[in-house]
This record gives C-alpha cells, sequence and structure tokens, in this order.
C-alpha cells in the first residue's frame, strides 16, 4: 500500500487501520509505504529505510524512533560515523607525534 492514509480524514484514518490490524492479525503480509512516520510506527513490525532508492537500515518496528529513521534517512549517521572517525584518526596522528 502507497500512502494508504493521505488525504484521508480522521475517521477513515483509524478504519483504514483497523481493517490492517484485522488483516494482519490473520497472517497477511502487508507491505506499506508512507512518509507519515507515526503511521508507520503505528502499523509496522519491521521498517527498511530508504535513501536514494535503496534500503540503507532495517529497524525493529517495535523500538523504532522517528528521530531514527530520519537521521538513517537523511544520512546524517554517516556524517556522525565520519566526523567521529575523522576525530579518532586526529587523536591517533596526535597520540603518534607525542610519543
Amino acid at each position: 500500500l502507497d500512502e494508504p492514509t493521505r488525504g484521508v480524514d480522521v475517521g477513515a484514518r483509524e478504519e483504514i487501520y483497523g481493517l490492517l490490524a484485522e488483516l494482519g492479525n490473520k497472517g497477511t503480509a502487508i507491505v506499506l509505504a508512507s512518509s507519515d512516520l507515526p503511521e508507520v510506527l503505528r502499523l509496522a513490525h519491521r521498517i527498511l529505510v530508504l535513501r536514494q532508492g535503496r534500503v540503507v537500515a532495517e529497524l525493529d518496528g517495535t523500538t523504532a524512533t522517528e528521530e531514527q529513521i530520519v537521521t538513517i534517512a537523511t544520512g546524517a549517521t554517516d556524517s556522525l560515523v565520519a566526523a567521529a572517525s575523522r576525530v579518532a584518526a586526529t587523536e591517533t596522528a596526535a597520540t603518534s607525534l607525542h610519543s
């Protein structure tokens, strides 16, 4: 389902959520694509995060947060890892100079 509740009023949205939950409880697999993060967190058991059309992370829907999803989707984690690597390399170089 692609953006199943976009443009839908609150009452219809709850009805859609109920139908999806009912199908899920019966064992039906549902693939949902949504930019509505509260909706994703409410409905998904497993979340695949995409960036530039590629899967960059898989999260457990029961523990994932909006912040995690946004951080991963925007590539901020890549920037943080790169920055941490630069800091570690600088500290290693500084330690080597002092030895």
